[in-house]
């Protein structure tokens, strides 16, 4: 989740030419670093293991593929919205789950072996469980609305930072919860994450400030 928020920049630099400004890679460092050293820190004997095993190399491509990938999509839909300004958050979202779509019939039904069919198989033995995929996928349809919403009118940065944000926090409130003290270094992690997230928004404050009094004196 962390190395998406510098693949979005990489893409965007590489790709498509998106400039982005010291101060916002300052807060990708505080934000992607402070991220990082907590996960790190956070890693158990047992994991460690299990990333020196002989199919660690493989899991480590796929994730850079995985990483190189989405960073082109955020930053191929950043590009679209900078040349086609009438395109809506509705109008990529749409793009993006047609062609999902698309692309998962034809692996599941595409051949006589294909997953689908013991998919769907299933749904027919355990009805039950076809109601919660259903539910499921309402809810994963709403919560798109918004992601495609903030994309559209912040950039796929702003909206890689806010989910990297809530995946952070989400770990942070659940190791308080089950009653393991964060150490000291974990803490400064913590500290450097909302401080590169505390300077994000006062950019943004600044630069709103800023089209204000050209509004203003126009």
């Amino acid at each position: 989740m962390v190395d998406l928020l510098q693949g979005v920049m990489l893409m965007g630099t590489l790709v498509y030419g998106i400039r982005y400004t010291f101060p916002e890679y300052v807060c990708t460092f505080l934000v992607a670093g402070g991220v990082s050293t907590f996960a790190l820190l956070k890693t158990s004997s047992k994991t460690i293991s299990k990333l020196a095993h002989p199919n660690a190399p493989l899991g480590y491509g796929l994730c850079f593929l995985n990483l190189a990938f989405d960073g082109f999509t955020n930053a191929t839909q950043d590009s679209l919205t900078a040349r086609y300004p009438k395109t809506t958050a509705w109008d990529i979202m749409l793009g993006m789950n047609l062609w999902g779509t698309i692309y998962n019939m034809l692996y599941m039904f595409g051949w006589p072996q294909g997953i689908g069919f013991d998919a769907v198989q299933f749904c027919k033995q355990h009805p039950e469980a076809a109601w919660d995929i259903f539910l499921y996928c309402l809810c994963g349809a709403v919560g798109q609305n918004f992601i495609f919403l903030t994309i559209s009118r912040f950039g796929s940065l702003a909206n890689t930072t806010i989910t990297t944000t809530r995946k952070f926090v989400s770990i942070v409130v659940s190791s308080l919860l089950s009653g393991n003290p964060l150490s000291t270094k974990q803490w400064g992690c913590i500290v450097m994450v909302f401080s590169g997230l505390s300077y994000q928004i006062y950019l943004k404050w600044k630069k709103l400030q800023k089209l204000q009094k050209k509004r203003k004196a126009t």
